[in-house]
């Protein structure tokens, strides 16, 4: 029997003292899913620079996905952060769960400054915000692992014509919200419905919509 086309789902392990990390509870609960007739794949990626590109790797060539969505989460952000950019560089504010701490160095030594992400992310922010799910588009994914995994894909996938692949960010679920006093939260199953809605507006989308979702700072 032949499989269906493939969506490449990943989350993260826990990091930085976390006893979960919910970008991995929300992938997980999608895997087995069929979404514009493309069924979902999810993957654990450890929360280490060097590990996370080898697993990325050995997923992609398993699974030969149509689309990439790495999930990733982001304690103090409150919203879903559709992922712009990502620039080649590690500089590891806290180690990553192997001890690795690396500081200005680049990701890729002949890879470009930087990759955009190639999914629609402007009608992915317009889908979740009609749908009432907060969401926004980042300028940023930042310098640690998550970043590298972001750039790790687009870098991967410039010799893979026709795949489209990015990166999302989520807030702390309400369980390590109560621990974290102050920091803003989603539910895992609001974040589930999210990711839904994005792979499915991804899929359905070959034009991206033209609309303001910039920053000033």
């Amino acid at each position: 029997m032949t499989r269906p086309p493939t969506i490449l789902l990943t989350g993260f392990a826990p990091f930085g003292g976390e006893e979960v990390n919910p970008s991995w509870q929300a992938a997980v609960a999608l895997d087995g899913e069929r979404i514009e007739g493309h069924r979902v794949v999810a993957r654990l990626l450890p929360v280490e620079f060097d590990a996370s590109l080898e697993a990325l790797r050995a997923a992609l060539d398993e699974t030969r996905p149509a689309l990439v969505l790495c999930v990733g989460q982001a304690g103090g952000r409150a919203q879903l952060s559709l992922e712009r950019v990502a620039i080649n560089v590690d500089d590891a504010r806290i180690p990553d769960n192997a001890g690795a701490s690396p500081i200005d160095q680049a990701i890729a030594a002949d890879g470009p400054a930087a990759y955009f992400a190639s999914l629609p992310i402007k009608a992915m922010l317009a889908a979740l915000r009609e749908a009432g799910i907060p969401a926004e588009v980042s300028q940023t994914a930042g310098t640690y692992v998550c970043n590298h995994v972001f750039y790790g894909l687009m870098h991967a996938l410039r010799d893979a014509p026709g795949v489209r692949g990015g990166f999302v960010h989520i807030p702390y679920s309400p369980w390590q919200a109560a621990r974290h006093a102050g920091a803003p939260s989603l539910p895992v199953e609001t974040v589930v419905a999210g990711l839904r809605l994005a792979l499915r507006t991804a899929m359905a989308t070959t034009t991206d919509h033209r609309l303001a979702a910039g920053a000033e700072q």
